[in-house]
């Protein structure tokens, strides 16, 4: 089954999951094992590899590492078409839909094909919006573009429901890291009733009860990386916090 069958299959049948985010930058090998070991304890769904700005020159080590290890399907989350490693699972080709920056719409995609064509990777379009978290980040500074207001349930909706029409298999909401703020429950419930196809939700979520209440609202995964770099013991919770049957 592909990562993609296995998203749909998931929300099918209404089962939730957890993917821990993993920042090349930020993780050396012993943390790497000690995440690892408590992915597989807690059932973790999948590994995200990525990041807005990769530095360092060890992509293809951490998805090889984590390979090694384990057998949780490993997702590419790129910030630059640079971020492409064959040894993963698959790539969610993101196109930044809430901003209005061609080279993150279309342009990078048109120089990347080639090179993600060749790399037998499992392709998902992916939708990807960046919301407004309380304080700037990488990531909108990155892409050089407004994120939506957090407040705007209806633009969030409307974005969501314009990519789905395009033809993506994926929306993925975003509060970016390090963001002050996680996407409301309101936000994320609103653009979960207007679309088909599965939604994952990230940035600024710190807590159980919070990763909770986003699969309540109709999160299909959830997306936890920068807490889980200060304490990596929220891997267990969070899990578990995603895992539980949500009560409607």
């Amino acid at each position: 089954m592909t990562v993609y069958q296995s998203l749909l299959e998931k929300k099918k049948s209404g089962q939730k999951s957890f993917a821990i985010l993993i920042d090349p930058d930020k993780t050396g090998k012993s943390s790497l094992h000690a995440v690892i070991d408590l992915a597989l304890e807690s059932g973790a769904d999948y590994f995200f590899v990525g990041g807005s700005l990769v530095i360092s020159n060890q992509l293809d080590e951490i998805v090889l590492e984590i390979k090694k290890q384990c057998n949780i399907p490993v997702v590419l989350f790129p910030g630059s078409p640079s971020q492409i490693s064959r040894h993963a699972d698959a790539l969610l080709y993101l196109s930044l839909i809430s901003g209005r920056n061609p080279e993150l719409l279309i342009g990078q995609h048109v120089i990347s094909a080639p090179f993600v064509k060749k790399s037998g990777l499992e392709i998902i379009s992916t939708g990807y919006m960046v919301v407004d978290g309380g304080a700037p980040t990488t990531v909108s500074y990155i892409s050089n573009a407004t994120p939506i207001p957090s407040d705007k349930s209806d633009i969030a909706l409307c974005t969501a429901m314009a990519g789905e029409m395009l033809g993506m298999k994926l929306i993925y909401m975003d509060a970016g890291s390090g963001a002050k703020k996680a996407i409301s429950e309101e936000m994320i419930s609103a653009v979960a009733k207007n679309i088909d196809v599965p939604l994952i939700v990230g940035g600024g979520i710190r807590d159980a009860e919070k990763a909770y209440l986003n699969c309540k609202a109709g999160a299909d995964v959830i997306v936890v990386g920068n807490a889980i770099e200060k304490d990596i013991l929220l891997i267990k919770e969070m899990a578990a916090a995603v895992q539980a049957k949500v009560v409607i």
